[in-house]
């Protein structure tokens, strides 16, 4: 039996890469590819795959809230981040909603192929810089406090910054997320609070900033 995978990614040229790259295993097989949240929880319910590779940036929605969903729904389904997000920030979240392991794309491609046998394996795959990390957190070496004002917000509150960021307004983001105006307006005023800004100009070209620098 062949492993089944699933990818999920907005951007077509990376779902042809990763596809390409595992059709070259022999005991791996593509079963479907995905560019948002409601596609992948479709393909996973009707193709049944034994691994999913999903980005964090989706063409409707964050690939967290995917993660949590499918963590949900699908609880054998083992899932693999592969993302241009900073692991430092990421990583710990990704795992905290359900998946097993997460691959910088600044990597070497042939590192997913390790990283999916290593999950398979039922192992956790991380960067060794990110094992060390969550070591360090596991017994309690966290240092004198998170080194990014970022980690201090929830997964929640780093979707809207990184979609005020990508100059979405309160209501578009409503909208995307499924939530009121009025939550958003709470959430940017949490953000300002928690990365200590004056006002919303200034939540603006942060989160801009933000975005250009790590996407």
């Amino acid at each position: 039996m062949r492993t089944r995978v699933l990818i999920v990614d907005d951007h077509p040229l990376v779902r042809q890469g990763l596809m390409g790259l595992i059709s070259t295993q022999p005991d791996f097989e593509i079963c479907g590819e995905a560019n948002g949240i409601a596609e992948a929880l479709d393909l996973v319910t009707t193709t049944r795959p034994d691994v999913a590779i999903i980005d964090l940036t989706l063409k409707d929605g964050n690939g967290i809230e995917l993660i949590k969903s499918l963590k949900e729904r699908h609880a054998d389904l083992k899932m693999l981040v592969v993302s241009m997000h900073d692991e430092s920030l990421f990583a710990e979240r990704a795992l905290r909603a359900g998946a097993v392991g997460y691959v910088s794309k600044q990597e070497a491609i042939r590192t997913v192929v390790q990283a999916v046998r290593t999950i398979l394996a039922g192992r956790l795959y991380l960067s060794p810089t990110m094992t060390e990390r969550m070591v360090n957190l596991a017994v309690g070496l966290r240092g004198e406090g998170p080194s990014s004002p970022l980690e201090r917000l929830t997964d929640r509150e780093l979707e809207i910054f990184e979609m005020i960021g990508r100059g979405l307004t309160s209501r578009e983001i409503a909208q995307r997320l499924n939530l009121s105006p009025k939550t958003v307006d709470t959430h940017r005023e949490h953000l300002k609070e928690k990365l200590e800004l004056k006002n919303a100009a200034e939540l603006t070209t942060h989160a801009v900033q933000w975005v250009l620098e790590s996407h």
